[in-house]
C-alpha cells in the first residue's frame, strides 16, 4: 500500500509523464458557421400543380420525373395531387405507338431496346423507355440498373428511360406504368416502350397497356408443344427470335417451329396474322423489319377498328383494376383493423376458425 507521500510523488510523474496524453487543439466544427448561416442549400420547393403540367407539355424532362415520382408515391396527398397533374395531361396524351417487350430472361430485352430506340431517334423518333425492374421478395428493393445496360440510348436527346420497381405487380408491371405512359406521351413521346421482367401467364398486365406485343424468343427452347403450352404466345403481335447470329440454321429452324405451333390457335381478335422473324440485337439485324411491322400491324388494326377497340377495353380494365385497388386500401386502412387481422390471424394457426370463415367475417366488419 502506498502512503500519502507516494501518492503525492506518482502523481506528479503520472502529470509529467510523456505518456500522458495532454488535452490537444481545439477541433474545428464538421459544418463551419459561415456555411450555416449563409451557404446553406435551401429545399427545392414543390411545383404546383400548374407548374408541373405546363413544364410536362413543353418536354421538361426534370418536372417529368418528378411528375412519374409523384405517381408512383403511396402518399394519399401526393396520390391527390398526382391524379390532378394526370386528369389535365389526358387530352394531350393517346398519340404514341405503345410497344411492350417481354421475352425469357437472358432473350436480350434491354439490348434490344436499345438498339431498336436507337434506330428510331435517328429517324427523329422521341422514345419513351418504361423499364420494369423486379422488385426482391425478401428486401422489396430493386436494383433499377436498366439506364446502365443502355448506356447510348441513356444519354440521347431524343430518349428518356425511366426505370420503376415492380413492387409486386401482376405480370411484373409497375402498376402505375399506365398512368406514366400519359405522362410521357403529353411529353412529346411517340413511341412508348414497355420492358417486363418476363413471360409468364401474368404479362396480360402488360398486354393490357400497349398497342404492339412483341416476344423475344431464342433457338433451342422447346419444340412446338413447348411453344403452345406458353400462354403468352396467344398474346403476341409478333414473335422475333433474338441473337439469330450465332446460329442462323437453329434459328430458322425455332422460327419454322413457332410457326407450326401459331397455327394451331385460333385467329386473333385483331383478325392480324402473327409473324415470326429472326432478329439480333447485337448486330442489328431485323430491327427495320420488325418496327416496319409495327407501323404495319398499327395501320391495319386503325383501319378494321380493332385499335380504337382495344384502347376502350384498356381504360375499362384500369377502372376495374383501380376499383379493387381503392376498396383493397380501403379494408386495410379502416381504423382498428390490423388489431382485428392479428387477432383472426392467431385464432387460424389456433385452428379455431377457418381462413374462408375468417376472412368473409372481417370484410362483413366493414358493412358495420
Amino acid at each position: 500500500m502506498m502512503n500519502e507521500q507516494d501518492k503525492k510523488t506518482y502523481s506528479n510523474f503520472e502529470y509529467d509523464s510523456a505518456l500522458n496524453v495532454q488535452e490537444g487543439v481545439k477541433q474545428p466544427e464538421q459544418i463551419s458557421n459561415f456555411y450555416l448561416e449563409n451557404m446553406r442549400i435551401k429545399k427545392r420547393s414543390e411545383p404546383s400543380v400548374e407548374e408541373m403540367v405546363d413544364g410536362i407539355l413543353h418536354g421538361d424532362r426534370v418536372m417529368l420525373s418528378r411528375a412519374i415520382t409523384l405517381v408512383e408515391s403511396s402518399r394519399f396527398d401526393h396520390r391527390t395531387k398526382a391524379q390532378q397533374v394526370i386528369e389535365q395531361c389526358l387530352p394531350h396524351s393517346g398519340k404514341s405507338v405503345r410497344l411492350g417487350i417481354t421475352g425469357v430472361p437472358g432473350a436480350g430485352k434491354s439490348t434490344t431496346i436499345e438498339a431498336l430506340g436507337k434506330m428510331l431517334t435517328a429517324l427523329n423518333h422521341k422514345v419513351a423507355v418504361l423499364a420494369i425492374d423486379p422488385s426482391s421478395e425478401r428486401s422489396k428493393g430493386s436494383i433499377l440498373g436498366d439506364k446502365t445496360r443502355m448506356e447510348e440510348l441513356s444519354t440521347d436527346p431524343n430518349a428518356f428511360i425511366r426505370p420503376s420497381p415492380s413492387a409486386g405487380s401482376l405480370g411484373g408491371v409497375a402498376r402505375k406504368t399506365r398512368e406514366i405512359i400519359i405522362l410521357c406521351e403529353a411529353a412529346g413521346f411517340d413511341t412508348v416502350i414497355v420492358e417486363t421482367v418476363g413471360v409468364g401467364q401474368s404479362e396480360v398486365a402488360a398486354h393490357s397497356m400497349v398497342d404492339f406485343f412483341l416476344l423475344l424468343q431464342l433457338a433451342n427452347t422447346g419444340d412446338e408443344l413447348q411453344g403452345i403450352k406458353r400462354g403468352i404466345m396467344e398474346m403476341a403481335d409478333m414473335i422475333a427470335i433474338n441473337k439469330s447470329d450465332i446460329d442462323i440454321d437453329k434459328s430458322k429452324l425455332a422460327a419454322q417451329q413457332f410457326r407450326n405451333a401459331l397455327h394451331l390457335f385460333p385467329m386473333p381478335d385483331s383478325q392480324w396474322t402473327v409473324p415470326v422473324v429472326l432478329c439480333s440485337a447485337y448486330s442489328k439485324m431485323g430491327l427495320q423489319e420488325i418496327w416496319n411491322t409495327v407501323l404495319e400491324y398499327v395501320a391495319f388494326t386503325k383501319q378494321n377498328g380493332y385499335f380504337y377497340h382495344k384502347r376502350q377495353e384498356q381504360n375499362l380494365r384500369i377502372l376495374d383494376e383501380t376499383i379493387e385497388n381503392t376498396l383493397k386500401e380501403r379494408f386495410y386502412n379502416q381504423p382498428g383493423m390490423e388489431e382485428r387481422i392479428e387477432q383472426i390471424r392467431k385464432e387460424i394457426l389456433e385452428n379455431k376458425v377457418s381462413a374462408y370463415s375468417a376472412a368473409e367475417k372481417l370484410v362483413n366488419s366493414c358493412d358495420q
